[in-house]
């Protein structure tokens, strides 16, 4: 079984397991990891046999010098000795033996250092054996050159000095010549040889340069291709979890919006209980204890029980009516939004002591209920953190009718409305959160803003085009507990 095959269909192969293990950090880290240790390999080999190539060609171009300038010595000192031995031949007016066997002893110390000096550009037989050759030939041309000049007369010298120039000296100094001609042919065969050797180690380098280069850029691609397919499967993952984000937000949103309206039913049901049921039987009790007040003819400690017994009835008759209007006020359904304002601010004014003010403009149609419902609740809990949190002591609800929407702003002289609860700290309600979804349900807006000197502000606008009406909110229950003004007055009230 090939090792590197997919698993059985419905498991991932290890190439698919080992793309989930890795990160693309890891990967990044591993490929650049891997390109970087080829570049630094390849670029110390390449200094590596560069150093090699410098120091080859430069040992071969020393070698090739010395010995062009060793032979050079030799062929100038063989020649220039030949001159000395026919001025010595030659010069038979006086006895100059010494002077030119010192210029001689000169020439030949000179040769015999340039010949110690000689070192060959490549070993081989060939250039040992001529080399040594050279050597024989020059010994024996210093003793053919120092015997006339030290050891015959004026009158030999005239005799045989130009038979031993033609004879002896000028077939030997042209022999040493050749000899070391060969000598430096074979040198810069060699020489040539080395220079073609470098080179081949130039272009194999830059062939090594190339491979590198080639290597690198394959790994480079294969790294690139890598990271690609991890990004694109990281992207995929990503856009589905984003897919499934917006679902769960929007079923998330549909759930709010459900329990919000199953929240506004329980509540209009609630109040409609306590008005209906409680507020009538606590109606009923008062008027029996009036009833009974009149026909029991009592005195004394029995007459002030009915009467604290009736205070008490009316106490919590008032209450229950305040807590229904509070749970779903009828005004809301009956009068509109901006009756049912005015009728909470003047009982938040009352409860918390915080001057209230309300401005509206253009409000002479009512609005749909869910946008009705929808402000008054912001309003509502706007008002609530205002009281629990910002410390202000006047508020201000500007409430706005545009061509398509409806514009509500909620400023106050405090210190804020704090997003969320410190640690410990009481909640305020649904906070700005449920603000938030509040609006986000019905397709608004919501803002919030601190202004220096002034006070946070908060914005909420909502979709309420002309011409909507009002739904059916049900059988109405009676506007007890508050007052109320027709919305149809674009003015403002002050609480």
């Amino acid at each position: 079984m090939d090792p590197t095959a997919d698993g059985a269909p419905g498991r991932p192969g290890w190439t698919s397991r080992f793309m989930d293990r890795l990160t693309i950090r890891r990967m990044l880290f591993v490929g650049f990891g891997l390109i970087f240790a080829l570049w630094l390999a390849s670029s110390a080999d390449i200094v590596r046999r560069l150093d090699e190539i410098e120091n080859r060609a430069a040992n071969v171009s020393n070698a090739f010098r010395r010995a062009e300038q060793s032979l050079t010595t030799v062929r100038a000192q063989v020649l220039l000795g030949s001159v000395y031995l026919r001025d010595a031949l030659l010069d038979l007016d006086r006895d100059p033996t010494d002077d030119y066997a010192a210029l001689l002893e000169q020439s030949r110390a000179e040769i015999e250092q340039a010949l110690e000096r000689y070192v060959p550009v490549v070993q081989s037989a060939t250039e040992r054996q001529t080399f040594q050759q050279l050597q024989e030939e020059v010994d024996d041309y210093w003793n053919s050159l120092l015997e006339p000049v030290l050891t015959w007369d004026a009158t030999r010298k005239a005799v045989e000095a130009r038979a031993l120039l033609r004879v002896r000296v000028i077939p030997k100094r042209n022999l040493i010549a050749r000899i070391s001609e060969r000598i430096q042919r074979l040198n810069r065969d060699a020489f040539e040889v080395q220079q073609a050797e470098v080179a081949a180690i130039y272009r194999s380098v830059r062939r090594r340069v190339w491979e590198t280069s080639g290597l690198t850029l394959i790994v480079g691609l294969g790294v690139a291709a890598l990271v690609t397919r991890y990004a694109s499967r990281l992207e995929d993952r990503i856009r589905q979890q984003m897919v499934r984000d917006v679902e769960h937000a929007r079923d998330l949103r549909r759930l709010s919006a459900r329990l919000v309206q199953a929240q506004e039913q329980e509540r209009r049901a609630i109040a409609r209980e306590l008005h209906d049921e409680v507020g009538q039987a606590l109606t009923a009790i008062k008027v029996e204890l009036a009833i009974a007040e009149r026909n029991a003819g009592l005195s004394g400690k029995g007459e002030d029980a009915l009467r604290e017994v009736r205070s008490i009835t009316d106490r919590t008759l008032q209450q229950v009516r305040d807590l229904s209007q509070l749970l779903h006020p009828a005004l809301l359904d009956d009068l509109g939004l901006p009756a049912a304002l005015e009728w909470y601010l003047k009982g938040f004014s009352r409860r918390h002591g915080i001057r209230t003010e309300l401005l509206q403009d253009r409000m002479d149609t009512r609005l749909p209920a869910a946008v009705e419902t929808c402000v008054f609740r912001v309003v509502q809990e706007a008002l609530t953190n205002v009281a629990r949190h910002s410390g202000a002591q006047s508020c201000r609800i500007y409430l706005q009718r545009l061509p398509h929407t409806i514009l509500l702003t909620v400023e106050d002289d405090g210190s804020g409305i704090p997003a969320a609860s410190p640690p410990g700290g009481s909640r305020p309600g649904l906070g700005l959160l449920g603000i938030r979804e509040r609006a986000t349900d019905l397709g608004g807006t919501f803002t919030t803003e601190s202004q220096a000197g002034k006070g946070p502000r908060l914005t909420v606008e909502l979709p309420a085009p002309r011409g909507a009406q009002p739904e059916d909110a049900g059988p109405p229950a009676p506007a007890e507990g508050g007052g109320a003004r027709d919305s149809t007055q674009p003015m403002g009230t002050t609480t």
